[in-house]
């Protein structure tokens, strides 16, 4: 009895993998098992003869080698065959020819059988750690997760969860603006989980379009309940994003519920963002209605269509030009993101009015310059001829390059 209450003895000392690791308790007895099963193997050749008995209620292990009875003298193989005599001392019932179990006491095997069943253990159990790890946070990729500080490095900052598995938030998928201290919870979205090397390493994002996503879900019911759905994100984070809903219910009006009663939904995910500036329009699967609502601000003169190669031309009146272009040209990049066209703005031009494409200047002018011109919203001869100069600033071309392309224009005017 002595004996077995070492054994028991020395499985409890295993079993603060069970605490530190946090695995469940069958789990545990899986390993355990196939631990003691590798040492066998190892000790004896093969583990095929024995039984691993665990117990999950008291804890303990007992190991049985199962053998053939032979005549006394005839062993000649003693971990398969037992001589007659011996056998009878563990079953006084069996016969020549039958198998007997017989008990094996770990701990006699010597303290490297049981160093080398620890290391195994840890091992497994490392290896559960980390598959249970991956199979965690590949389930919820692209949804909110919250983390606390751990520490905060120049390229990289970590956060741990309730359960203390590390999150990493790199610096790029940090808002501009972002700044936390060791011990603050962090907001963010489950962007990545890579496994390299068996080695899982969860990426957490806050500028990935999701966030935004998830946000919104969080703040508005309508969202939840699946009365309005988001069709279409674009995000420049800290500075704007574009969002585009759409309601399943004639009585939900989509963008007043997003944003709320005096701002009140919106307001909260707009500080989250750093004063993120965030545009909320309603979907419509009318695509030339869709590009206008996406250049909002922006008042549309007309919109001509090229649905095969998803392009869009929109004109508009020349003091509509800038806001259409936004600061850095960032209100046509997002609502290109948002539509799926390639959309260029061109000047609004008056009826009666002589002028012409610059594309039509093409032998004279270099295919990336009348490019740049029409980026800014200059796609026409007058159009340029008549730009103020901060839009002329900002196509950030070189000021030859500029005199050259006004006296092209302005000698076809005078021919």
């Amino acid at each position: 009895m002595a004996k077995k209450a070492e054994t028991v003895n020395m499985v409890d000392h295993f079993a603060e993998f069970k605490e530190l690791k946090n695995i469940d308790k069958p789990t545990m007895i899986s390993v355990l098992e196939e631990s003691f099963r590798n040492v066998l193997a190892k000790q004896f050749g093969s583990d095929e003869n024995f039984d691993v008995i665990m117990n999950p209620d008291k804890g303990d292990c007992e190991i049985y080698q199962n053998l053939r009875v032979v005549e006394d003298g005839e062993v000649t193989d003693k971990d398969k065959e037992i001589g007659f005599t011996e056998a009878r001392e563990i079953d006084p019932e069996c016969e020549v020819g039958e198998d007997v179990a017989k008990q094996i006491f770990f701990e006699k095997f010597g303290r490297r059988a049981i160093l080398n069943l620890r290391q195994t253990l840890q091992t497994k159990i490392l290896d559960l750690q980390k598959d249970a790890l991956y199979a965690k946070y590949k389930d919820v990729e692209g949804q909110l997760i919250n983390g606390e500080v751990h520490q905060i490095w120049k390229r990289e900052m970590l956060l741990v969860d309730e359960e203390q598995n590390e999150m990493s938030l790199p610096k790029d998928e940090q808002i501009p603006g972002d700044f936390f201290h060791k011990g603050d919870i962090v907001r963010a979205v489950v962007k990545r989980v890579d496994n390299k090397n068996n080695n899982p390493k969860v990426i957490v994002s806050r500028t990935d379009e999701r966030f935004l996503r998830r946000l919104f879900e969080q703040e508005v019911p309508e969202i939840q309940d699946g009365l309005i759905t988001i069709k279409a994100v674009a995000r420049q984070p800290g500075e704007r994003a574009k969002i585009a809903v759409e309601s399943y219910d004639d009585r939900v009006d989509p963008v007043g519920a997003c944003v709320g009663i005096k701002g009140s939904r919106i307001h909260g995910i707009v500080r989250e963002l750093h004063n993120e500036n965030i545009d909320v329009i309603s979907y419509t699967s009318n695509p030339s209605l869709y590009i206008q609502r996406a250049l909002s601000p922006a008042k549309i003169s007309s919109i001509r269509l090229n649905e095969e190669e998803m392009k869009a031309e929109v004109f508009v009146h020349p003091e509509e030009v800038s806001l259409a272009i936004g600061k850095k040209g960032l209100n046509i990049k997002l609502a290109e993101i948002l539509t799926g066209y390639h959309i260029d703005i061109y000047r609004d031009i008056e009826v009666g009015e002589e002028d012409i494409y610059l594309d039509e200047f093409s032998d004279e002018i270099d295919g990336w310059v009348i490019d740049i011109l029409k980026n800014v919203g200059l796609g026409t001869a007058k159009a340029v001829l008549n730009a103020p100069k901060e839009i002329l600033d900002k196509a950030d071309l070189e000021d030859s390059t500029i005199e050259h392309v006004m006296e092209v224009l302005r000698a076809e005017f005078e021919d």
